[in-house]
């Protein structure tokens, strides 16, 4: 009986012990498991905490500086905007240009990918097509596309406040105004910024991007180095702002147009404005500046060039808006790269000021943007990499929208007063809605695609050329078919002998102006 129960404990022990091996097994295992997800959680927290940390410093706070910190705020850095002007929301007097913006598809797909295309397009004016005034005072619309696509006047200031009050929602986001760049370093991303008060603040950023304008003080370290390429072009026309108030509360013309009366060397144009008024841009040689002197000179100008806008602007306000500010340049920037190692990147301006006859130097501004991050996520935000990636994608577009922005000027000058220009364009939108994949209107293209620039620019060459022996061969063969009928079946010749008196007199009617 002993003997039983000694063999039953130790049959017990035997199996308390498996039981503890197994369950010391279990809980090791556990432990184990436990550390590494502990370990893979802390390894992901800290790649996480990199990427909320890398801080990136935006140079100027204008269009394009503002919409980008939304970029990157909206990515999780650490954002700084620097601007060396006082606040636009807090100004009493908005310095700068104020050129009447045309928002078009790029620029409308950037402010979308913030969730700002909305609130800024209910506060646009649609221009469906130009009005051309001619010297007669007759209007004749051009059509931009097709029946609902349109451009949209947006004030500049205004879009400017709306995007800091955007950018300054994200809590990663800070706004410093009054700072001037004194000086940056390309290999330790080390910036030093005046205050207004004299004092000096210095940050470090792991990302610089240069939004500070035609002149910027970002792209001046990139002068110091070999090899970057870089341009500029002053225009030998300038412009001058003028303003045409509302008639009895309501505007003074047709306001879903951009007018342009175009006078071959010059022009003037007009966008409205949500107050009812429209902004009249005069562009002119500043030799034809300089000639007007006096208000008297002023009107009389008017009077010859654009007598009907006389009565709509007012010959006292004409007399004195006029002197009110000389003419102001334009200039077209190119430069290449856009970028320095993995520390800077120049967009907008900075990188592309162009003339402003196409209507793509803020939307070309706001696709940097728009592409930057497309790029970002391909190359999974490894600025070593995506920075030359940014430069070799945007360098030849931004240069083809900077030829193309000098084409439209003698375009809307000029070319929309010949009847030639008038018919290709009823030509190409009559191709394009029998074969919309093959021919696109350039503009089509440019103001309302994605198309890349240089793509469009390529594209167009190649339509113009199969378009226009198109036409020539169906002019040879009306020719020749016309002369076959007449061989075929030749007409009563007395019946086409016009006396030489009328003749005379319809020649002469001809070239009568």
């Amino acid at each position: 009986m002993r003997l039983l129960y000694l063999q039953s404990g130790r049959m017990l022990l035997l199996f308390l012990k498996s039981l503890l091996t197994i369950l010391l097994s279990v809980t090791w295992n556990w432990t184990v498991r436990v550390s590494d997800h502990q370990r893979t959680l802390s390894t992901m927290e800290e790649t996480t905490g990199r990427s909320t940390k890398r801080k990136v410093v935006v140079v100027g706070g204008g269009l394009v500086g503002a919409l980008n910190a939304c970029f990157f705020a909206k990515r999780g850095f650490d954002v700084e905007v620097f601007e060396s002007r006082e606040d636009i929301r807090k100004a009493k007097v908005v310095n700068g240009r104020s050129i009447n913006l045309a928002l078009s598809h790029r620029g409308r797909q950037a402010l979308k990918h913030v969730g700002m295309e909305e609130k800024i397009v209910s506060k646009g004016i649609p221009m469906n097509a130009r009005m051309i005034h001619s010297l007669s005072g007759k209007q004749s619309p051009i059509p931009y596309g097709r029946k609902g696509q349109f451009i949209l006047s947006v004030d500049r200031a205004n879009l400017n406040k709306e995007l800091l009050t955007e950018a300054e929602t994200y809590p990663n986001t800070k706004l410093n105004f009054d700072h001037k760049l004194q000086d940056w370093s390309a290999e330790t991303g080390l910036m030093t910024f005046a205050r207004s008060d004299g004092s000096n603040e210095e940050i470090k950023a792991d990302l610089i991007v240069g939004c500070d304008g035609a002149f910027s003080a970002i792209r001046k370290q990139f002068l110091r180095r070999s090899r970057f390429n870089y341009s500029q072009t002053y225009i030998p026309h300038g412009y001058m702002e003028l303003t045409m108030p509302p008639i009895n509360g309501e505007f003074a013309m047709k306001p879903n147009y951009l007018h342009i009366w175009p006078r071959n060397t010059f022009m003037m144009i007009a966008l409205p404005n949500l107050d009812k008024t429209f902004t009249c841009t005069l562009f002119m040689p500043f030799e034809d500046f300089e000639k007007i002197t006096t208000g008297d000179e002023v009107i009389e100008f008017f009077q010859k060039y654009f007598p009907d806008t006389i009565p709509l602007i007012g010959v006292n306000a004409l007399k004195t808006d006029y002197f009110r500010l000389p003419a102001q340049a334009m200039v077209s920037i190119k430069c290449s790269p856009y970028h320095i190692g993995d520390k800077c990147v120049l967009m907008g301006d900075a990188a592309h000021a162009v003339v402003p006859f196409y209507g793509q130097g803020m939307n070309a501004g706001f696709e940097d943007c728009l592409v930057f991050e497309e790029i970002m996520d391909q190359l999974n935000e490894d600025f070593s990499t995506v920075l030359p990636e940014y430069t070799r994608v945007r360098v030849p577009d931004d240069h083809a929208i900077a030829d193309l922005a000098m084409y439209n000027y003698i375009e809307m000058r000029a070319h929309v007063n010949s009847k030639w220009f008038l018919f290709r364009k009823h030509v190409d939108n009559i191709l394009h809605f029998l074969m919309p994949v093959t021919i696109t209107p350039l503009y089509t293209m440019v103001t309302f695609t994605r198309t890349r620039y240089h793509e469009a620019v390529e594209r167009w060459h190649w339509q113009d050329k199969v378009v226009n022996r198109g036409l020539l061969f169906s002019a040879t063969g009306v020719v020749l078919g016309g002369s076959y009928l007449l061989i075929k079946n030749p007409p009563d010749i007395n019946k086409l002998i016009v006396p030489a008196e009328k003749m005379w007199d319809r020649l002469v009617a001809l070239w009568t102006p």
